[in-house]
């Protein structure tokens, strides 16, 4: 099993493989892809030609390339960087072959490869300290203490994806525009395939958001239909810019803390208070069980050991 590292700059000069490449974006994009995913499956397929086919094969084209190559890679992969990162990056290449080998009609060198397994991890989740320690760190009056405080409660209320809290929209003159149900305590969010889903989330997350808009009102951007603004009357958040906002306030406190990780507590706590699997799906906006299993494991293993404080207590 590969071991994590520290990722260097990817090669992503695909030379002659790259006009097949571009055909492949315009595919996604026709099937409305997100720009997250188009950007993750091209720049799969352009780093494999530039990093092995150009550099270890005499291939010139993608009708070249064979079932040995991708193993090749796929070796690499796994001595390089973790079993995750290497079965991400094969999965992504697999949905560039599978377009390729249909659009061309030619045989597909990844077929009958199997995808590089991945070793069960712990979820990383916080500790009722860690929480208290992060948001109280927030705590104060002004614009950006009342903004973090909402975003963080936010997360831990309802493990949404970055992208997804990135993207509420609020119109404070139109409900029927809005994403933010203040008073019903409720979003409407929109998740991967451009698929909505309504969450909810509780009081003292709707106070901490209602505190963060009456001082948003008087923002420069206050007129923006995005609920994040920038501090200083800046433009509003990007997702990037509440990543960096959210491990800024973990390391100023000691928490070490990055946005999945809220997704990574809300499920193992949800399962872990006995909540319905179906719901959690519903929820989180999955619609394949394989991270269900994933949470559901956290959650049994906390339970064990509960368990084993009880019966084994001397």
């Amino acid at each position: 099993m590969g071991t994590a590292r520290t990722r260097r700059p990817k090669d992503l000069r695909a030379g002659t493989f790259q006009p097949a490449i571009n055909s492949f974006t315009l595919h996604l994009n026709a099937e409305g892809k997100s720009p997250k995913t188009v950007r993750t499956y091209a720049e799969a397929a352009q780093w494999f030609a530039a990093e092995h086919l150009r550099r270890n094969t005499d291939h010139t084209d993608w009708d070249d390339v064979t079932p040995d190559d991708v193993r090749a890679w796929t070796v690499w992969l796994l001595n390089t960087y973790s079993d995750s990162y290497a079965n991400n990056q094969y999965r992504a290449l697999q949905q560039f072959f599978k377009w390729w080998s249909t659009d061309e009609e030619l045989p597909n060198p990844m077929a009958k490869i199997r995808p590089p397994a991945v070793g069960e991890k712990v979820v990383p989740v916080f500790t009722d300290e860690e929480l208290t320690k992060l948001l109280k760190h927030c705590e104060g009056k002004t614009f950006t203490q009342r903004r973090d405080f909402a975003i963080l409660a936010l997360f831990k209320a309802t493990g949404l994806r970055l992208s997804e809290l990135a993207g509420i929209i609020y119109d404070a003159d139109d409900p029927d525009r809005s994403d933010l149900a203040l008073m019903r305590r409720e979003l409407l969010v929109t998740g991967k395939g451009n698929k909505q889903r309504i969450v909810r989330f509780g009081h003292p997350s709707a106070r901490a958001i209602d505190r963060y808009i009456r001082v948003r009102n008087k923002h420069t951007y206050a007129s923006s239909r995005h609920l994040w603004l920038g501090t200083n009357n800046r433009p509003p958040m990007t997702a990037n810019g509440i990543y960096q906002m959210v491990v800024r306030r973990g390391e100023e406190c000691g928490v070490t803390v990055h946005p999945h990780k809220f997704r990574h507590h809300f499920s193992h706590t949800w399962l872990d208070k006995g909540g319905a699997e179906g719901d959690l799906m519903e929820l989180n906006g999955w619609s394949s069980p394989q991270m269900l299993r994933r949470y559901g494991r956290s959650a049994a293993s906390t339970r064990a050991r509960r368990t084993y404080d009880r019966i084994m207590e001397d």
